[in-house]
């Protein structure tokens, strides 16, 4: 079949403002997004810029709004989406070049929630260990893959970049609730700011848009009640 590629470009060197560009590419109806991104880099359009490495749905790094939804574009398939496939940087972002956005804030949000294990206790024998029980206490926030799509999608963030966002909430949580960890009470007493947790309006877009299908807003809200309660459970 062949597809019609829109593709959201801009080039700071040249272009004022972004425009669409479309391709005509060649497709099997289970090609990747990725896959047609390639063949236009590779056959029609050297300078077509974005980011991709594993292509498996594992690094994260190929997210973009595909038909207006933030998606992996390893993940997604010519097959759901028909004829003509729109593609765009992420919102809430500066945009870099063509797909390419500035990640800078992303992670900088995200280094300000301690996102490593913190025990200064003497170390045991052989290893901290955790009920099954404990380890399935904190196992969906285990999957994020910081791929920046729940973050982008939400209207929050859009508003206000200072917001610390989903990403950086979701990888909280997973620290937080890990019962090996001593550092629960500061990253909570991080996450207890207007720019925090308290930004979140429950709107689920970053639950709707995370390719690991992590239940990002559930998560956000036992981070809420472990603030408003003092407990971490």
């Amino acid at each position: 079949m062949q597809v019609t590629l829109r593709v959201r470009r801009f080039d700071p060197e040249k272009d004022k403002r972004p425009h669409m560009q479309s391709f005509v590419v060649e497709a099997e109806p289970t090609d990747q997004v990725l896959d047609l991104l390639n063949r236009v880099k590779d056959y029609q359009d050297g300078s077509l810029t974005y980011r991709r490495s594993c292509g498996h749905g594992i690094c994260g790094s190929d997210a973009m709004r595909i038909n207006g939804r933030n998606r992996l574009a390893c993940k997604v398939l010519v097959r759901d989406l028909g004829a003509t496939i729109t593609v765009e940087p992420l919102m809430g972002l500066s945009v870099i070049k063509d797909l390419v956005v500035d990640l800078k804030p992303f992670f900088e949000h995200y280094k300000s929630v301690m996102p490593y294990l913190v025990n200064d206790e003497p170390a045991p024998a052989r290893e901290r260990l955790q009920t099954p029980a404990q380890r399935l206490r904190y196992d969906d926030t285990t999957k994020c893959i910081l791929c920046a799509a729940c973050t982008t999608g939400c209207p929050s963030f859009w508003a206000n970049g200072e917001y610390v966002g989903p990403a950086a909430i979701v990888q909280a949580h997973r620290f937080t609730f890990d019962s090996r960890d001593r550092a629960g009470a500061e990253r909570l007493q991080i996450l207890n700011d207007r720019m925090g947790v308290w930004r979140c309006h429950d709107i689920f877009n970053c639950t709707e848009a995370c390719p690991r299908e992590i239940e990002i807003t559930k998560a956000i809200g036992e981070v809420k009640l472990a603030i408003a309660t003092g407990r971490i459970e």
